[in-house]
């Protein structure tokens, strides 16, 4: 569960207390989760019972003890706490050794994460025409389709096998990186563009998002180590990172068997979209000592910059330590 389904669950919580009669006041347009502050516990926490108590013409604490019977029934929702003046600790069933099993499958595997044996001992033969996006293509396909265990042959001649809509011009202007990008992320049937866009360095470009949030995720790392801790894999409350990083075997997997690095490499933005908000919340704030929740989210981090730079090295592209 995401903060903004969260935020909606608590606010469903509250119209159903003003539905029941039990509170009698306005649904707020949106409320406030943030992580627990000092004294409290669990993965999120709520001050919506101190912002309705006034307008209820009820204490804070009688208005949280209210809520939390609708909080603790909602889906993805394990526990919640009442702590100080009335905030609502909530506690998420975000089945946190399946999120910690991934985490530590992927630093324990490194950039060899998501590889298999379904192709093991089928030789792969590619027919390619004498093409530039071909070749290119090829050549990903082959390091791609070793992932899981098999073996390509590349030919050139007929019937051609592998023929992907050539470029419109010659890429090597791009430079190597830009060039690889620009011929392998589009789908095989869609013509390639062979523009500056590719070199931009702001969020408009896809390959750049994909090697910042590989660089960003090198820095909090480095950031980390300056203050005195490590990643160690636990629950982190960030599913649509977890939901990337899961399903990488699987892209991994389709790109071998269906020959489309174009997977691979949409699925890097996918990766990439999803870390990059996240990784202002990974290193302490102000005074703030590191804690087993700072460990657990530059676990996630580095698990991500580590699928990464694992699939930008099958396309042939350099993951940069600095960007």
């Amino acid at each position: 569960m995401t903060p903004v389904e969260l935020s909606r669950t608590v606010l469903h919580a509250v119209r159903r207390a003003v539905e029941q009669g039990e509170l009698s006041v306005t649904v707020p347009e949106r409320v406030v989760v943030s992580e627990p502050g000092p004294g409290g516990c669990g993965d999120f926490a709520t001050n919506v019972a101190l912002q309705l108590a006034r307008p209820a013409g009820q204490p804070p604490l009688r208005v949280a003890e209210i809520l939390r019977p609708y909080l603790v029934g909602a889906e993805g929702i394990r526990d919640v706490v009442v702590t100080g003046p009335g905030f609502l600790n909530i506690s998420l069933d975000e089945q946190a050794d399946v999120a910690e099993g991934v985490v530590r499958d992927i630093l324990e595997c490194g950039g060899r994460y998501g590889y298999g044996s379904g192709l093991a001992g089928e030789v792969v033969v590619l027919r390619v025409p004498y093409e530039a996006r071909a070749e290119v293509v090829a050549d990903a396909v082959v390091r791609i389709v070793g992932t899981q265990g098999g073996r390509c042959e590349v030919e050139h001649g007929e019937p051609v096998n592998l023929r992907p809509v050539p470029a419109p011009e010659d890429p090597a202007p791009l430079g190597a990186d830009a060039a690889q990008w620009a011929l392998l992320h589009p789908a095989p049937h869609d013509r390639p563009r062979i523009t500056a866009d590719h070199l931009v360095q702001r969020e408009s470009n896809p390959l750049f998002r994909v090697r910042y949030a590989h660089a960003r995720v090198r820095a909090v790392s480095r950031n980390a180590g300056r203050l005195g801790f490590s990643a160690e894999p636990g629950p982190v409350p960030a599913r649509e990172i977890l939901t990337a990083l899961s399903d990488y075997p699987r892209i991994l997997t389709a790109a071998a068997t269906h020959r489309g690095p174009d997977r691979l490499a949409r699925h890097l933005v996918t990766v990439a979209d999803a870390v990059l908000p996240f990784l202002p919340t990974v290193l302490p704030r102000g005074e703030e000592k590191p804690s087993a929740a700072h460990r657990a989210r530059l676990a996630l981090a580095e698990a991500a910059g580590t699928v990464l730079a694992g699939g930008l090295s099958l396309l042939g592209i350099d993951a940069p330590e600095h960007l």
